[in-house]
């Protein structure tokens, strides 16, 4: 067979298959229980919703010297028309340690998440992230830390 033939008749079998698969009643085919949650959803953004949003999302300490502690602050913006709610913030090691907002930030208000990095045996780059549980429709947002520890000098 000449190659326009084969692809001729090719389309013709898919467009057959198409015809008959779309023969099915779509209403048929939704759940009472994904209708009843998809009506939630639509009532929850209707209503409002909070959005995240933050001045940075990767802090850089710059360079410090082994042992030294980093601290830095990321502001948070809600930006939503709902009370944003961070549930928990949690560090991506123990030298770590972040301090959030523990009182809904106010649709247009802005809260402060604090964090302090211990550098004590940890010479070298470092990238540490914090993981924050939000009522926003993400549900989680992460943000970064990074800088440079140089090494004690030995005596």
């Amino acid at each position: 067979m000449k190659p326009m033939k084969k692809i001729t008749i090719l389309s013709l079998i898919m467009l057959s298959i198409a015809t008959y698969s779309c023969k099915d009643n779509a209403s048929s085919k939704i759940s009472p229980e994904k209708l009843e949650s998809a009506i939630e959803r639509d009532e929850n953004v209707a209503s409002g919703i909070a959005i995240i949003a933050f001045d940075k999302e990767v802090y850089d300490f710059g360079t410090i010297k082994e042992g030294e502690i980093a601290e830095g602050i990321f502001k948070i913006t809600n930006k939503g028309k709902a009370d944003l709610v961070i549930t928990n913030a949690s560090a991506s090691c123990g030298c770590t340690v972040p301090s959030w907002p523990k009182d809904p930030i106010l649709p247009g208000q802005t809260g402060e998440l604090k964090f302090s990095f211990n550098s004590a045996g940890r010479a070298g780059k470092q990238h540490k992230s914090i993981t924050l549980q939000t009522n926003t429709e993400k549900i989680t947002e992460t943000l970064s830390i990074s800088g440079t520890v140089t090494a004690k000098e030995s005596k």
